[in-house]
């Protein structure tokens, strides 16, 4: 979501920064932080990434990032520079809120513990000495396990602004002092198991909505990590200096070992070779590189030594900007929209001002400043929006709890609402559709000798052909024979010695449609074809989603006439030679049509397409950037969970829309209750702790609901 621009004319130049901002709970803390830095002069446009809890600012030159930092203190919240801590953030305020649950855990069970005694009647000096034990307890539980609320709402109150966690504090605040009070002078009633209730089932919400988050995290780091290291840069004498990729420079010329993934873009000038481009292009058979080829980094040497001229380094690969797509494909997304969200904005002023009246009027009516405040304090209790707030984080968790025990990990807790929207899913080809193994079909054909001769020589070459060939000549149960002289030509193949002739397994001398090798032995040429199988439950799968409403699709970076052959197979609209960027813009033209596109894909091509796409899935073997980019990942050969997370989502999505109808419920009925002085503290704790019982109660029928789904 783009603010629009203020104070700073669009033809400026801007430059831009990014910002952790952990304090973000809700789309009300999105608009509030977008709407504030629009208004602020010099900044041209803000943009908010929820799920790494960060916020990207276009700002002139002369706007420091310190000045935007202020700004976001000013707003509310608390704010880092991205780069100084850009993953370990969520981590600590994840385990700090988990620690903080697990204090107020503690002090719930033993505070109810007492409260059981003074509630079955215990006498006065009992009940007293209870009491004061139930303080030594909370009172330091309150103080620990109340610092994410306190802090959160004194950030606000300091800069003259509210958020949900103002009342909160003041109802639990004022809970412990009223039960402190009431312990000092002797009193009947004392609300420390109240407001230690209230903490635990408040930091249960965020806790679970914590965990959620912090999977979807962005993988660009791991992106970035399958570059090259480092190269050996050939020097004037001739002897080779070892340099970190950041000082790869271009015009320098560096070696590439067999083997070597590489550090930075560029140019052969010597040597030939085969290469792994898989990671860019999703094709998996290794392409012969020879002198004037253009490799990039990321790129793996499966053959000879090579001389490359560098012509792009560092952040101008053609590996940093997938990075950079992936990045502000993450940016786009702002998904995280609820009806409990919208009414954050309205939530903290009403409830103030609900306590505030119903002091007021009991105040009028005679009854006193205790029983005033009590009531008061009850109407801020009463009205937490714990059961709102657990509403959607609740089905969430069973939701991806019942994908999990069928073979598929939600990482994204907003994943399940754009799942539910889903109306279109394309898939990539190889690793996707098909198992992305290649494996030898008709071995039959060959006689005994020669798949012998085969393994021999497969088996001593690292191409994926060659391994593919002989993994299933072991399994077939063949035996390599005893061969001499074995040596391997890049780009060519493997060539030995058997029985005093030259045997040799290459590639084919003409363009064949699909991957094929050759045997050469006993003077003849005998053709070993290969095929990427589709998996098992593919016609299934995209049946099943056909059902559903759901149009699928094939955009694919593989070559185009192959890409054809398998969309032509399953009866389906299929697009190859697809780059990154263009799967990209296809999402965008998509997405401007309102289609809700599901994007299911493994290549680390696919990673922008997956960051980008409404939402997206990869299967396990994907690679690492792929599987981060994912909002979810499935196991195994069968695809068909890709089927199943849509219906589970939809399942989802009516379990959240009933969780919704019981909060409402609730708030009409227990805060009529609250305002006429019927509930206690006490009470509206447990009326609260209840309502949020029901809403959990009713997320675990998702789990039933799933499995009738499943079984239709």
């Amino acid at each position: 979501m783009n603010a629009p621009a203020s104070g700073l004319a669009a033809s400026a130049a801007c430059v831009d920064s990014r910002f952790t901002v952990p304090g973000m709970r809700c789309a009300g803390c999105i608009g509030k932080v977008e709407r504030g830095l629009a208004g602020v002069p010099g900044v041209a446009a803000a943009r908010v990434n929820f799920s790494a809890k960060r916020v990207a600012v276009s700002h002139a030159p002369e706007l420091t990032d310190d000045a935007i930092i202020e700004e976001l203190r000013k707003l509310g919240f608390e704010a880092e520079r991205a780069a100084d801590n850009p993953l370990g953030r969520d981590d600590a305020e994840a385990r700090r809120l988990l620690r903080s649950l697990a204090v107020a855990g503690f002090g719930m069970m033993n505070i109810m513990l007492l409260s059981v005694s003074v509630w079955s009647g215990a006498d006065a000096i009992t009940r007293e000495m209870f009491h004061w034990l139930s303080a030594l307890i909370a009172v330091p539980v309150v103080a620990y396990a109340g610092r994410p609320f306190f802090a959160s709402a004194l950030m606000a109150l300091r800069y003259r602004r509210t958020n949900m966690d103002v009342p909160i504090s003041i109802g639990v605040l004022l809970a412990t002092g009223m039960s402190l009070y009431e312990t000092m002078i002797g009193g009947a009633h004392a609300y420390f198991d109240g407001a230690v209730m209230l903490l635990f089932f408040l930091l249960a919400g965020r806790v679970l909505d914590a965990m959620m988050r912090n999977r979807a995290r962005s993988g660009i780091a791991s992106l970035l990590g399958r570059m090259g290291r480092g190269a050996h840069v050939l020097q004037a004498d001739g002897t080779a200096l070892y340099m970190e990729a950041e000082r790869l420079a271009p015009g320098m010329v560096v070696l590439v070992a067999a083997g070597e993934a590489l550090a930075a873009d560029g140019e052969i000038i010597e040597g030939r070779t085969a290469i792994d481009s898989s990671m860019l292009t999703g094709e998996s058979a290794p392409r012969p590189a020879g002198p004037g080829d253009l490799i990039h980094a990321g790129m793996i040497n499966l053959g000879n030594p090579v001389r490359l001229k560098v012509t792009a380094a560092a952040q101008d690969t053609a590996l940093a900007d997938i990075a950079r797509l992936m990045d502000e494909a993450g940016q786009s997304r702002s998904r995280y929209v609820r009806i409990a969200d919208k009414a954050a904005r309205l939530y903290a002023p009403a409830v103030h001002t609900l306590a505030f009246l119903s002091f007021c009027g009991w105040m009028i009516a005679g009854a006193g400043v205790h029983y005033s405040l009590t009531v008061a304090v009850a109407v801020l209790i009463i009205t937490c929006p714990c059961a709102l707030g657990l509403a959607v984080p609740a089905a969430q968790v069973v939701a991806a709890s019942t994908l999990m025990k069928r073979g598929l990990l939600i990482k994204d807790g907003s994943a399940l609402e754009r799942l539910a929207e889903v109306d279109e899913v394309l898939f990539d080809k190889t690793g996707t559709l098909t198992l992305g193994e290649p494996r030898p079909v008709g071995l039959d054909a060959l006689d005994p000798r020669a798949r012998s001769v085969a393994l021999a020589l497969a088996q001593g070459s690292r191409h994926p052909l060659s391994r593919g060939l002989a993994r299933a000549l072991r399994e077939a149960g063949t035996e390599p024979a005893v061969l001499g002289d074995l040596a391997e030509a890049a780009g060519t193949g493997m060539s030995a010695r058997f029985e005093k002739r030259d045997v040799a397994l290459v590639r084919p001398e003409a363009e064949t449609a699909g991957l094929a090798v050759d045997l050469l032995m006993d003077g003849a040429r005998r053709r070993i074809a290969f095929a990427d199988p589709l998996r098992p439950d593919v016609r299934e799968t995209i049946a099943a989603l056909e059902r559903q409403g759901i149009r699928c699709g094939i955009a694919s970076g593989d070559r185009v006439q192959t890409v054809a052959s398998v969309g032509a197979q399953l009866g389906i609209a299929a697009r190859g030679g697809m780059k990154p960027a263009e799967k990209l813009d296809l999402l965008g033209e998509r997405a401007a049509q309102g289609h809700k596109v599901l994007m299911v894909g493994d290549g680390l091509n696919d990673g922008p397409a997956l960051a980008g796409a409404h939402v997206s899935i990869a299967p396990g073997g994907a690679s690492d950037v792929s599987q981060q980019a994912a909002d979810a990942v499935f196991v195994g050969e069968r695809l068909m969970s890709v089927a199943l997370a849509v219906r589970v989502a939809r399942a989802a999505m009516r379990i959240v829309r009933e969780n919704f109808a019981l909060a409402v419920v609730y708030n009409m009925l227990a805060v009529p209750l609250a305002i006429m002085g019927y509930v206690t503290p006490l009470i509206a704790a447990l009326a609260m702790s209840a309502s949020s019982l029901l809403v959990v109660g009713n997320s675990l029928r998702l789990a039933r609901a799933a499995g009738r789904e499943n079984a239709a």
